[in-house]
């Protein structure tokens, strides 16, 4: 690991954030950060310590009438646990529950759960060179080498790397919005214009400025929250990364579909909205059939390479699978 400064912000310095060099890093948990520092692939010169602000409302988790308000320095763990978000929003809680491990989630935030990085491991290994999201203008390894499990969604000619979270795949079915803070004041976007496709830029990865960092999340509430669900597909049971997964939200009347978000994980470079096929359901009776039709939808445009065919099949499965189970839950 290589030397870096230190400053540690107090819960007063959220009204004049510091200013922020492209050398600078925020740190939280640091369960993302941290390692990549070992590995010598992020080489922050300045790291700065958020976690005292976890006293302000970037702790707290406030529920009202309008949605679920999660400060970004909630603990993954904490917002899984807690009673209303079980009760009213399963799919925000079941992808928290389902991420890494008791530990990791006692120590991980929100915010930072959803800005971490890819796990390609051609991005997290320096010997290899080419990986523009690493270096740009190196090309990307992986489209020619072992890409098992790289993404068939939003990929391109300069990058195939996965999204590796589960919680923005809740966040991006539900239509959440996010506040931001930073130098200049507070702006709010919808949590859909976060993350950046990795088109002829893939180093970029979200629409944060120099500075920013994300104050908290709010989810609208809606007839369709409590009828939701998540299901992830991974190599093992425990401690892994999706190979497929789908948060999906429904609201039914007499079992046709009013309204359906979809969120694809596993198999996109970015949190993935399935617009298409939710339209494809609206107003059907949602069967087998019918979802079976929404997930050849959904994967119309998947593009595979070489080790990763399998996942536009498994992707498909995954979303039936998932779909069904929400048709079926009790509310």
């Amino acid at each position: 690991m290589r030397p870096f400064s230190y400053q540690r912000l107090q819960p007063g310095d959220i009204a004049t954030l510091p200013n922020h060099s492209s050398r600078d890093a925020y740190i939280a948990g640091g369960t993302t950060l941290l390692d990549l520092m070992k590995l010598d692939v992020m080489r922050p010169t300045r790291l700065i310590d958020l976690d005292a602000l976890s006293q302000t409302d970037l702790g707290s988790i406030e529920v009202a009438d309008n949605g679920l308000y999660l400060g970004a320095l909630v603990r993954m763990a904490d917002a899984a646990d807690h009673q209303h978000v079980r009760a009213h929003y399963p799919v925000v809680s079941q992808t928290l529950d389902l991420a890494a491990s008791q530990q990791i989630r006692n120590m991980a935030s929100l915010g930072g759960n959803v800005l971490q990085r890819t796990r390609c491991p051609y991005f997290r290994d320096t010997s290899w060179s080419a990986c523009n999201k690493r270096d740009p203008g190196s090309g990307c390894a992986a489209i020619g080498g072992f890409n098992r499990m790289h993404a068939v969604l939003g990929t391109s000619d300069n990058c195939i790397a996965t999204y590796p979270g589960d919680f923005a795949q809740a966040l991006i079915a539900l239509d959440a919005d996010v506040l931001i803070t930073g130098a200049r004041g507070d702006r709010t976007i919808k949590f859909s214009e976060l993350h950046i496709e990795p088109t002829d830029q893939p180093d970029v990865e979200s629409t944060l400025n120099p500075g920013e960092l994300i104050r908290s999340f709010r989810v609208p509430a809606g007839p369709w929250t409590r009828r939701s669900a998540y299901v992830k597909v991974r190599d093992r049971e425990s401690y892994e990364f999706a190979m497929a997964s789908a948060a999906v939200a429904l609201h039914l009347d007499a079992g046709t579909v009013s309204e359906a978000r979809i969120a694809l994980g596993g198999v996109a470079t970015v949190p993935w909205r399935a617009r298409e096929a939710e339209t494809r359901l609206a107003g059907k009776r949602l069967d087998e059939a019918a979802a079976m039709d929404a997930a050849e939808v959904a994967f119309a445009d998947a593009r595979a390479y070489r080790h990763n065919a399998f996942k536009i099949e498994l992707g498909k499965a995954t979303l039936v699978r998932a779909l069904l189970q929400v048709k079926a839950m009790e509310i």
